[in-house]
């Protein structure tokens, strides 16, 4: 058989019944591609991957068990080589963050044209990597910035959820003035005014989810 008329095998996953017909109706039309597999779920992605080995998947960001991004460094453990573009209605710069330090070869909006969707599959396969120039400015935008530590990041959560000092402390078995200290960083980092500006700002980054 001719290598050139072999079409790119593609497994995509997303929770949105919508969002998987459209891009099976996408690729259907594409006569160098071919939906081999759909996942609900990360850990449904997994066991498909495993048993298809495409040559793309297509990966949401926000799934309803474990992350795109979990799903994608499982995948990658286990087949080194594997292509994955991560698809989001986020832009926050810390999401693409993670899914490109996860291996994701390319990250793009749900609100891009057809066009690109199936251009960037084509780009991946080849092993190129691709991201668009909206989301590159993102990632541009906090270039060089200082990121929360782990722990900062667990404070911010507790912040979300609305607590005080003290029920931060307690629930991290950490002193109420090692919280403020955590804080008083956190403001810092993001240059933020106050503690409501500072989760609205990791909220907008994608550093911490609702």
């Amino acid at each position: 058989m001719n290598l050139q008329s072999v079409p790119i095998r593609i497994l995509c996953v997303d929770d949105h019944p919508f969002m998987r017909e459209g891009i099976a109706a996408y690729i259907h039309k594409a006569s160098d591609m071919e939906l081999v597999a759909e996942a609900v779920n990360g850990r449904e992605a997994i066991e498909q991957f495993r048993k298809t080995q495409p040559d793309v998947t297509l990966m949401d960001l926000r799934l309803p068990d474990i992350s795109g991004v979990e799903a994608l460094r499982a995948i990658r453990k286990e087949f080194a080589h594997a292509r994955v573009i991560i698809l989001s209605t986020f832009d926050g710069d810390a999401d693409i963050q993670r899914a490109l330090e996860a291996g994701a070869q390319a990250y793009l909006l749900k609100t891009m044209p057809r066009s690109e969707l199936l251009e960037t599959i084509r780009k991946v396969h080849s092993g190129q990597r691709h991201v668009p120039p909206e989301v590159a400015a993102q990632l541009m935008q906090h270039l060089g910035q200082a990121h929360l530590s782990k722990r900062e990041i667990e404070v911010m959560e507790k912040l979300t959820e609305g607590n005080r000092n003290i029920d931060i402390a307690s629930a991290l078995f950490i002193s109420e003035e090692t919280v403020k200290g955590h804080i008083k960083r956190i403001m810092e980092k993001l240059g933020a005014n106050d503690r409501t500006e500072a989760v609205a700002i990791a909220l907008r980054r994608g550093i911490i989810k609702l």
